[in-house]
């Protein structure tokens, strides 16, 4: 959605200008307004300076749970996963016992990040864009170290392009500013997320886990989430998280009088009479029910669902989430 000018005024702009010192309070960088490389050297230093003070441990992995390989067995305790439990030497003992597990120290990571037109939107401290390629540094950070691999597929629509899964920093500092460098899509194009997860489930990956960062506004002919039958074929093989990338504005009007509203991926425009108070609870009320719509269809994917905004500290809420999963160890990908 793109606001274009309101009636008896001034023109409204795609994006306000940040407050002074909005970035140091989480606002990712602006991408396009700068050297490529300053600018990722910058979300780096901000992304490792946030989340190393608040997050300690040797692995912070997005999905913290205990592993595949079978390791000892000790005995149970009140609050164990009985799914653990090991009976041939709970028989053998006559007392309880669980099986442990090893935690898997190479992790493969794939990435499918929505930079579709209408991620080009944005009317707080940064846009979508920027926010989703913010989630891509911090998923970056949290899972590339000790040998684990992350690729990506970045689609927007007019293209889309592979990144091969590969270690280390240099490598993945390589694959963020390809993703930087992504042109973007020409107005009247509709993104393709279902296609961009189908290409990771034909061929088959190596099981690991997916990480989809987009704002999950496709739909088909009927409604429903385009997107929803491709990502719980990857369920099968692999841990999902579902970064939702949202902007106020896509969840309520101001009252600015009436307003055009262009679709940057259908084109098609449309007069808002934002000063109706009516139309604007109308609005927020079916803006509403799309996010418990995408919500659930997200968790019958059995998706993590973290859900970044652009008017938030978005660091604090990728905190909030790892502290989140990590107090409930469950282990699964679902909240």
């Amino acid at each position: 959605m793109i606001l274009r000018r309101r009636s008896g005024g001034a023109a409204v702009p795609d994006r306000t200008a940040p407050a002074p010192g909005a970035e140091a309070a989480g606002t990712p960088p602006h991408v396009g307004e700068g050297p490529s490389d300053v600018l990722l050297q910058r979300l780096e230093l901000t992304v490792r300076r946030r989340l190393d003070g608040l997050l300690q441990g040797d692995h912070l992995g997005l999905v913290p749970g205990s592993g595949s390989e079978a390791g000892d067995s000790r005995s149970y305790h009140p609050g164990d996963d009985v799914r653990r439990m090991d009976w041939p030497v709970t028989a053998r003992t006559q007392v309880p016992h669980v099986r442990e597990t090893i935690a898997d120290r190479e992790l493969e990571t794939w990435a499918v990040v929505d930079l579709s037109a209408s991620l080009d939107f944005g009317t707080a401290n940064c846009t979508k864009r920027d926010l989703a390629i913010a989630g891509l540094a911090a998923v970056s950070h949290l899972t590339v170290r000790g040998g684990n691999r992350l690729g990506a597929v970045v689609t927007t629509g007019e293209r889309v392009d592979r990144y091969p899964a590969t270690a280390g920093r240099l490598a993945v500092d390589r694959l963020l500013r390809g993703v930087v460098a992504t042109p973007r899509a020409a107005g009247g194009r509709r993104g393709d997320l279902a296609a961009a997860l189908e290409s990771l489930r034909r061929p088959p990956r190596r099981r690991g886990m997916v990480v989809v960062v987009s704002d999950f506004l496709g739909s088909d002919a009927g409604g429903a989430p385009d997107w929803e039958r491709p990502l719980r074929g990857l369920r099968a093989r692999h841990e999902l998280l579902a970064i939702e990338v949202v902007d106020p504005r896509e969840l309520e009007l101001p009252d600015v009088g009436l307003l055009t509203v262009v679709d940057p991926e259908s084109g098609q425009t449309l007069e808002v009479p934002t000063g109706d108070a009516a139309f604007r609870a109308r609005f927020a009320e079916g803006a509403a029910a799309q996010r418990r719509a995408i919500a659930v269809a997200l968790r019958r994917a059995g998706a993590g669902h973290l859900q970044l905004r652009t008017d938030r500290d978005w660091l604090m809420d990728v905190v909030r989430f790892v502290a989140d999963r990590r107090r409930a160890g469950s282990g699964g990908a679902s909240r």
